[in-house]
C-alpha cells in the first residue's frame, strides 16, 4: 500500500495550496452529473474532486464505479472522495469494498470528546487502507441530503485548540466552522460579517502546512466570497448547490416538453458550463 501522502485527493490538494488556488469538490447524484463534471476538468485543464453522500451509495451502489472509472481513464487529475459519513460500520464498508481516494469521517453529531475517539480509530483504518481522511471541527450548522442535521444545535466556532486536537487524531483534511452552513444562505450569499475570514486565516497560519483545509457550505456564494476564502487558505471547496442549481433549473424548466435524449445532453452542457466557470473563478483552470 502507498503511504497515504500519496493518494490522488492529497495531492490534488497539495499541488492548490502551493498553488494558492482551489479545487471544486463537486457533490453528483448521478451518471449525467458526474460526466458534464469531468468533462468541465477535462475542457478546462483543471483538477477535480469527485464527492458522493453515503445516501447516493446506497441508491445507486454503481456509480463510484463509474467515478472510479474516470479517475483513472480522465486527462486530469481527478479523485474520488465521500462526503459526511457519519455511520462507522458504513464507513468500513466503504473502505473495504468501493475504491475511493479519501473519506469525511463526520463525527459532529457526537460531543466532541467522542467524536474525537470515534475520528481517531476510524482515521487509521482508512489510513492502513491507503485513503485519506476529513473531519470537521466546531459544528457546522443545518443538514445535507442523507446526513444528519444539525440545525437544533449551537453552532460551534473551531477554535486553536480544536484545531490541535484533530490534527493529533491523524486526519488529513479539517473542515473548520467559520460561521458557513449547510444550506442556503438566501439570493445575496453570507450576510456581512457571517463567514469570519479572520478565523479561517488564522486556521491555516496555525496548521503550517500540517493538514489541508476543506470548506463546507458553499450554497449561494457570490465569487468573491469564494476567491476570499481560497486566499484564506481553503484549497478543497465543497460544492453542491452551487453548480447543481442550474441543473435543477433547467430540468424544472424543460421536463415536460424536451425529448429526454436532448434533455439529458443540454442539461449536462448546462452543467458542464457552470462548472467551468466556477474552476476559473477558483483559479484551478489550466493547473492540470
Amino acid at each position: 500500500m502507498a503511504p497515504v501522502r500519496e493518494n490522488r485527493t492529497l495531492r490534488i490538494l497539495d499541488a492548490a495550496a502551493a498553488g494558492n488556488y482551489g479545487v471544486l469538490a463537486a457533490i453528483a447524484y448521478n451518471i449525467e452529473q458526474l460526466t458534464a463534471l469531468v468533462r468541465a476538468a477535462e475542457s478546462r485543464r483543471s483538477p477535480l474532486i469527485i464527492q458522493l453522500f453515503p445516501s447516493t451509495l446506497r441508491q445507486l451502489p454503481t456509480l463510484a464505479f463509474a467515478a472510479a472509472q474516470y479517475v483513472k481513464t480522465a486527462a486530469v487529475p481527478i479523485s474520488l472522495h465521500i462526503d459526511h459519513a457519519q455511520d462507522a460500520s458504513h464507513i468500513r464498508e466503504i473502505m473495504q469494498t468501493l475504491p475511493v481516494d479519501s473519506i469525511m469521517v463526520d463525527m459532529s453529531h457526537y460531543d466532541q470528546t467522542e467524536n474525537l475517539e470515534k475520528t481517531r480509530k476510524l482515521a487509521k483504518e482508512c489510513h492502513d487502507c491507503g485513503i485519506a481522511v476529513e473531519a470537521e471541527s466546531g459544528r457546522i450548522n443545518g443538514g445535507e441530503d442523507g446526513i444528519a442535521d444539525t440545525g437544533d444545535l449551537e453552532a460551534l466556532f473551531t477554535t486553536p485548540e480544536d484545531v490541535e486536537d484533530f490534527i493529533k487524531v491523524d486526519i488529513d483534511i479539517l473542515a473548520p466552522s467559520i460561521g458557513n452552513i449547510h444550506g442556503d444562505y438566501g439570493l445575496t450569499g453570507p450576510a456581512e460579517g457571517q463567514l469570519h475570514y479572520d478565523r479561517l486565516e488564522s486556521i491555516n497560519k496555525q496548521i503550517n502546512n500540517r493538514v489541508l483545509i476543506a470548506l463546507h457550505g458553499t450554497n449561494d456564494f457570490p465569487e468573491d466570497v469564494m476567491k476570499r476564502c481560497i486566499r484564506s487558505g481553503a484549497t478543497k471547496l465543497n460544492v453542491n448547490k452551487l453548480l447543481l442549481e442550474v441543473w435543477n433549473e433547467f430540468y424544472r424548466k424543460n421536463a415536460a416538453a424536451m425529448p429526454l435524449v436532448k434533455l439529458i445532453d443540454q442539461g449536462m452542457d448546462v452543467l458542464q458550463k457552470e462548472t467551468e466557470r466556477w474552476m476559473d473563478v477558483c483559479g484551478s483552470s489550466g493547473k492540470a
